[in-house]
């Protein structure tokens, strides 16, 4: 037992959460370089993790584009029957051509729960563009902590005002400014409109053609929200709450 709630940064949009007990639940990763095979996006980072050797939990996608739902990791985090998937539901005709049914699948539409000993997940509206109408954000709560995950998602102030986000610990937002999400000026904005203690920023630097800059992220809040406290991760970097 740890008795720390543990955030890592895998990466791209992917993080790792460990409670206190030692449950850990990865969001997003991005652990292949499928990316490049299926639509010539090659890779950028180095590989944090080898699926094979992560023992999770829970493994939560928020939406089946391939770089939160890796198609060529999944089954082999799935394949210790331990780890639990939890996804939204555009993410069925992956599962069925992957051949993962076997395996525990919960899907998740708006205001839905996932919930274990440790953990409790609520899928949270997010808008991702016309082409990814099941596309969810989360809220995790785990050790008394609440950490926001947008998801992909352009700028929604009526879904950042929403009163479930209140007293947020951690805001954890994309600032690629591509496919359908916000920029680095937007990420400020809604870090200022949510209100959370610690703002994380993420999606960017893994593809050429994503974009994203966290110097850029950085300058909007110093300049124009001072109040908003945030923590550019590198991949790998592990912090505790």
């Amino acid at each position: 037992m740890n008795n720390k709630f543990k955030i890592l940064s895998a990466g791209q949009a992917g993080f790792i959460f460990e409670t206190s007990d030692g449950c850990k639940i990865g969001v997003d990763l991005y652990l292949s370089n499928c990316c490049e095979r299926y639509f010539g996006f090659k890779r950028l980072m180095p590989y944090l993790f080898n699926p094979l050797e992560l023992k999770l939990d829970v493994l939560v996608a928020t939406h089946a584009h391939f770089d939160h739902f890796d198609p060529d990791s999944v089954p082999l985090i799935l394949g210790n029957n331990k780890t639990e998937m939890v996804c939204a539901k555009d993410f069925k005709a992956e599962i069925e051509r992957l051949g993962l049914e076997k395996y525990s699948i919960t899907y998740l539409c708006d205001g839905e729960v996932f919930e274990n000993q440790s953990v409790r997940i609520t899928a949270m509206p997010c808008d991702h563009g016309s082409d990814t109408p099941y596309a969810i954000g989360i809220l995790l709560e785990a050790d008394g902590k609440r950490i926001y995950i947008a998801g992909d998602t352009c700028y929604r102030e009526d879904y950042f005002l929403s009163e479930e986000l209140k007293n947020i610990d951690v805001f954890i937002m994309p600032i690629n400014g591509a496919f359908g999400n916000m920029n680095e000026s937007e990420g400020a904005k809604a870090a200022s409109v949510v209100k959370a203690k610690l703002n994380i920023p993420c999606h960017y630097w893994n593809f050429a053609e994503h974009g994203g800059n966290p110097a850029l992220f950085v300058k909007e809040i110093q300049e124009k929200y001072p109040e908003v406290k945030y923590l550019v991760m590198r991949p790998g970097e592990e912090i505790e709450l």
